[in-house]
């Protein structure tokens, strides 16, 4: 799979887990901790009551963290929308 260019602070796995994130259709199988290492590299993340709240440029969004290892599809449209508010659509 091609990874698609981004910001250069950000590792070839969180480049890569952005363009998962936009792919269409939408991957069934990015992994939570994937996520949460781009989150950490492109915004702030803070933990709350099962949620984690975090801000990426000016846009902010809740997220449930899953029980499960992957993500589901709500919080793939959820990244999208947060990481496009914020400058990371591909």
């Amino acid at each position: 799979m091609k990874s698609t260019p981004g910001p250069i602070h950000l590792n070839n796995h969180q480049r890569e887990t952005v363009h998962r994130i936009f792919m269409h259709p939408a991957s069934h199988n990015i992994e939570w901790r994937a996520v949460l290492s781009l989150l950490d590299a492109v915004g702030s993340v803070e933990h709350r009551d099962g949620k984690i709240a975090v801000a990426v440029g000016s846009a902010t969004a809740f997220i449930d963290i899953p029980e499960s290892k992957d993500v589901d599809i709500q919080t793939v449209v959820d990244l999208r929308h947060l990481l496009a508010a914020g400058g990371y659509g591909c």
